[in-house]
């Protein structure tokens, strides 16, 4: 071993030399040191005399060398060589200089260089389980990328000089996975560990995530642990890019093109045909999630999306494959509250096969079905089941109509089993799932108008519902409802003659009016809170998964007309009224009834431009 000198440099009397630069100087020369390894006083002769004399100096003294200094290609080919002969003498006292031959930057060497490291690690993880956790934990560090590498990773993938560093290290993790298969634990636990925080930014994440689908994709044995640990992951980024501020920002960042636009002179022979690419996010975090999706929804239909000559072991593959994922979908986004754009893997995925869409909502309706599932639980699969109801294209018409049945006879069966002993008893938190199906009913019918009733065989079916025995029952459920929601519904049933519901809205409005004065100030309004888990997507890369498939609200010429008629009747006096129900609170005075159709034509307005009701609530 070389001797180290801390002799710095003479100065001059004439130019003060500071301590920093004194120790980049000191720094600079330890780094030019280099090394050399005779036998007697390499790592081999260092190991010996700790084995037979108990004197770690030497080992000490080569493990900070290991650490310091700058080696060459061929020092390290001849370090692990000679690590590889003792490799059996390593045991836990060695773990610090163990610990740095494994930290050895082995990236940008020759290739002689990277096997002689590789074997090495492959060696001493073998012959010492305990060395595991340190081997490992080195190896999924190099999956992080650098905060400067931003310009080798596009959009979640690395460039090619990356991609071939990345191949030793999953080469690498893979043989340690075959020869030490306890080993499949420990890398579980580390990639959950090692997760970048989701503040980073995105060509850290995407980076990571990448490496985890490369794993998944090689090892399905990991698929569902970090699966479902991915999911988490794009949780929490889901939340703390609220849609809210997505849209805020994207409308100053539209604002100022459009002032940019107007300032730049148009050419005649500009081609403006050319579709733009979408423009990154302005949310940091979103922009993080949007590059994240686009790669998970590439992976998800790699896997659940068979080919047109795939064996029938293939699709049932692929179909155990859509069910693990619907287990991670109950266990991990079902649960979850006020997320805007994960769920939409499940959306994708059931958009590839008739079959999906089947297990899914039949899945989420033996959850309503199920007393012993939770109420909150209950809620939310509804709110599902609605929500992809609404907005899946490639829903069928039959599967839309047999759930409206469905929930149509499991709410008239609760309102017959709960007459006698439920009649007194109508408060939101203990009918929860009733009010839940009720008004996923109604923003079903309410979403779907156009395509329920465009055929006298559907509007026939609609009548077989007892929509007005459901809107007029003591539970009363257009009260919890959401009220854009209660508002178009009534329209619509209307119009078709299905129910006439505005009634209830007046006799509720009025009730609320009342506790309002009868209080002397505005009491808390007790709503159904609702969420609708397929509201429009709104992150640009990913979306080209989510569109085609995805269906936006247009206003049918019945609502456009149903309108008109609505704004007449507010204009007619009591007597001239030619409504069929007999109304207890006709003599509300006009603005409230314009104040209702206000909220109407809003709902139109926000189904017109895609946005579910209870959105913005």
């Amino acid at each position: 071993m070389s001797v180290y000198s801390s002799k710095t440099v003479n100065t001059s009397i004439l130019k003060a030399f500071s301590n920093a630069d004194r120790e980049r100087v000191k720094t600079a020369a330890i780094n030019k040191v280099r090394f050399v390894t005779p036998k007697e006083k390499g790592i081999v002769e260092s190991v010996r005399v700790a084995l037979e004399e108990k004197n770690f100096h030497l080992v000490q003294e080569f493990t900070y060398f290991l650490c310091e200094a700058e080696l060459s290609d061929e020092e390290v080919i001849e370090i692990m060589k000679d690590a590889r002969q003792i490799v059996h003498s390593l045991t836990t006292d060695f773990a610090n200089l163990v610990e740095a031959l494994l930290s050895l930057n082995w990236k940008k060497r020759s290739w002689d260089a990277i096997q002689a490291y590789t074997e090495f690690s492959v060696d001493v993880m073998i012959g010492h389980n305990f060395y595991i956790n340190i081997g490992i934990t080195k190896l999924i560090l190099n999956w992080i990328p650098n905060d400067q590498e931003s310009a080798e990773w596009i959009n979640g993938s690395p460039s090619d000089r990356v991609r071939a560093d990345l191949e030793i290290v999953h080469s690498l993790l893979n043989r340690i996975l075959t020869a030490v298969p306890m080993s499949f634990d420990v890398i579980n636990d580390t990639i959950a560990a090692k997760f970048p925080y989701f503040k980073k930014p995105a060509h850290v994440i995407a980076g990571y995530l990448h490496n985890v689908l490369w794993l998944m994709e090689s090892k399905p044995v990991f698929e569902e642990m970090l699966l479902q640990l991915v999911l988490q992951k794009l949780l929490v980024l889901d939340v703390n890019a609220p849609r809210e501020e997505i849209e805020a920002l994207k409308e100053e960042t539209d604002d100022e093109d459009d002032k940019m636009d107007d300032a730049i002179f148009q050419m005649d022979d500009v081609n403006t045909s050319q579709q733009k690419q979408p423009q990154p996010l302005e949310h940091s975090i979103a922009q993080t999630l949007d590059i994240c999706l686009l790669k998970l929804l590439k992976f998800l239909d790699d896997k659940c999306r068979p080919q047109p000559d795939c064996s029938d072991d293939q699709r049932i593959a692929k179909s155990r494959f859509f069910k693990m994922l619907m287990y991670i979908f109950d266990e991990v986004l079902l649960p979850s509250h006020n997320t805007h754009h994960v769920q939409f893997v499940i959306f994708h995925a059931c958009s590839i096969r008739p079959l999906y869409t089947e297990i899914f909502l039949s899945g989420l309706w033996k959850k309503v079905q199920n007393p012993n599932v939770s109420s909150v639980k209950r809620h939310a699969a509804v709110s599902y089941i609605a929500s992809f109801l609404a907005r899946a294209r490639f829903a069928p018409l039959s599967t839309i109509t047999y759930y409206l049945k469905e929930l149509s006879n499991w709410a008239n069966t609760y309102i017959n089993d709960s007459d006698e002993f439920s009649s007194k008893n109508c408060s939101l938190k203990a009918n929860m799932v009733f009010y839940s199906v009720c008004q996923a009913m109604f923003y079903l019918i309410a979403f779907r108008a156009r395509d329920l009733t465009i055929h006298p065989k559907n509007l026939t079916l609609l009548s077989t519902l007892q929509l007005s025995r459901l809107a007029m029952c003591h539970f009363n459920p257009l009260r919890y409802c959401l009220p854009p929601v209660a508002t178009a519904f009534a329209g619509v049933a209307r119009t078709h003659q299905l129910a006439y519901c505005h009634t209830v809205l007046e006799r509720n409005a009025r009730r609320k009016l009342a506790t309002f004065y009868g209080h002397d100030k505005l009491m808390p309004e007790e709503i159904l809170e609702t969420f609708f888990p397929f509201d429009p997507y709104i992150l640009p890369l990913s979306n080209k998964f989510i569109e085609p498939n995805y269906l936006v609200y247009k206003v049918h010429e019945l609502d456009e007309s149903a309108e008109c008629a609505a704004t007449e009747a507010v204009r007619r006096k009591r007597g001239d009224s030619e409504m069929v129900e007999e109304d207890d609170f006709i003599l509300a005075d006009k603005r409230q009834k314009l104040s209702e159709l206000s909220n109407s034509q809003q709902f139109d307005k926000q189904f017109y431009y895609g946005t579910s009701p209870g959105f913005n609530q």
